[in-house]
């Protein structure tokens, strides 16, 4: 059992209200809790990959990776326990598209760290749910009303579309990157001046922007897009399909689930899990590049300066090169000799 969220201990303090429910869990999950939690039934929505893996390892097809509920997953349910993600659009498009399956009469509980501005579940529930505060600890709070007003979901209202470098974008919220394209990818893209060949892996690809502006301009590369986020795949795909682009998308926790060889592998790694600084993931994806590069593949990130990837990369590769560098970012590149 891993340790428990301050989140989900705060939820622990009020086991009593569930063990007779119809218990559904779904939004930022960072945890098992819904494996150990005592309930009549217990389901569990989760849009990240390697949750949903050690989840549905402990709960079978009771645990779902999804970036949109099925209305069968989450209609027997009468009780919903949702994890406030740090990004509020995030939350509003999940629990819109998760009122829309719940009946009207159902327990909605609502739980965050105060830091994540769960306090603003009030105000978007409002003409949905009437909730109000019933604890405070461990730096959350804990939040309860019941459903009076299912939601009509309609994921169309919620796409966000942009042009980046000739390239048709496509994102949904909680997907990085969603309204624009962000600095980082900018000047990675800046500095991808000459042909890229071969099978190109995109790490982390969020709305798929790296792999779609290299695909774009260089048509004969094959594409891998990958990422752990439900929403990022869905977007990448509606991304490759906005520019009649052809590539595999699949779910995967950095390299669990790749099996190939590339000549590029490229990202724009993210160094947070939830609210929390992680560099684990990019750890992983930096020391174990070389195993998925062919000789003389290249592996090309960006990411804030500040950040000790030299270091690793070095390590990994024993050299690197810095390739381009603003005051707030850097792109590096490694070789597989």
């Amino acid at each position: 059992m891993s340790l428990l969220t301050p989140a989900s201990e705060v939820i622990q303090r009020h086991l009593e209200h569930f063990t007779e429910r119809h218990v559904v869990l779904a939004g930022d999950i960072q945890d098992e809790l819904a494996a150990t939690l005592e309930a009549a039934s217990v389901r569990v929505i989760t849009n990240q990959y390697h949750r949903w893996k050690s989840l549905s390892s402990l709960m079978g097809t009771n645990a779902q990776f999804a970036a949109i509920a099925d209305a069968d997953f989450i209609r027997p349910c009468n009780t919903l326990i949702y994890f406030w993600p740090k990004n509020k659009q995030e939350a509003c498009f999940q629990l819109d598209n998760l009122c829309t399956h719940l009946t009207a009469g159902s327990q909605i509980f609502v739980v965050g760290e105060n830091r994540s501005g769960v306090k603003s579940a009030e105000s978007i529930m409002e003409g949905i749910a009437t909730l109000q505060k019933i604890d405070s600890a461990r730096r959350c709070g804990l939040y309860y009303g019941e459903l009076e007003q299912p939601t009509q979901f309609d994921i169309t209202r919620w796409w966000r579309r942009y042009e980046a470098e000739n390239v048709q974008i496509h994102a949904l919220p909680g997907v990085f990157s969603h309204n624009e394209l962000d600095i980082g990818s900018d000047l990675l893209l800046s500095t991808l001046n000459e042909p890229v060949m071969g099978n190109v892996l995109d790490i982390a690809c969020g709305n798929g922007v790296l792999a779609a502006v290299i695909g774009k301009n260089n048509p004969d590369a094959t594409l891998t897009l990958s990422d752990v986020s439900a929403a990022a795949l869905m977007s990448s795909t509606a991304t490759l399909q906005a520019n009649q682009l052809t590539g595999k998308v699949i779910a995967s926790d950095v390299y669990s689930d790749i099996n190939d060889q590339f000549d590029w592998i490229i990202s724009n790694p993210p160094f947070h899990d939830g609210l929390n600084t992680s560099y684990s993931a990019v750890e992983n994806m930096i020391y174990q590049a070389p195993k998925y590069l062919k000789r003389g593949g290249k592996f090309r990130i960006v990411a804030n300066a500040f950040l000790p990837y030299p270091d690793m990369l070095d390590k990994a590769f024993g050299s690197h090169e810095l390739l381009a560098k603003t005051g707030k970012f850097k792109v590096y590149q490694a070789t597989k000799r």
